[in-house]
């Protein structure tokens, strides 16, 4: 599956505005400019193979019954801070969609195998010329 070109729907999106933690003086304490965004992998539009990859995913910001949760606080604005959460999660989803090439396995040259059991004679030599029979 190449690149995955989707967009969520805004009814797929669930956005609370919180507070936000860290500095940022009196208003802080007054203005809730950071966001929760939660979304349903399952009721989401996304193709199936795509939901399953992410369901299975150990990914800390996606919970056991299969939500989303992105926190963004970045910026002073609740605007920026949403459209921040948004494209955070449309990453998410890109790199659920990438299939990682299937690994061929092969087998070592003869030459290579000849190589590495002539650097273990060498290395079985170095050792062995440490020890001195007389030490004993």
């Amino acid at each position: 599956m190449p690149d995955l070109n989707w967009t969520p729907r805004p009814d797929e999106l669930d956005f609370d505005a919180i507070r936000a933690s860290g500095p940022g003086g009196q208003n802080v304490n007054k203005v809730s400019n950071a966001v929760h965004l939660r979304f349903d992998i399952r009721a989401s539009s996304l193709p199936e193979a795509v939901k399953g990859r992410l369901l299975n995913w150990a990914d800390q910001r996606i919970t056991s019954e299969g939500v989303v949760v992105i926190k963004a606080q970045d910026t002073r604005s609740l605007e920026r801070n949403r459209a921040d959460a948004v494209a955070r999660l449309i990453e998410l989803v890109q790199a659920a969609a990438h299939v990682p090439k299937a690994r061929r396995a092969t087998k070592p040259t003869y030459g290579s195998k000849q190589r590495r059991l002539e650097g273990k004679a060498k290395r079985s030599g170095i050792k062995a010329g440490r020890s001195s029979k007389s030490d004993f």
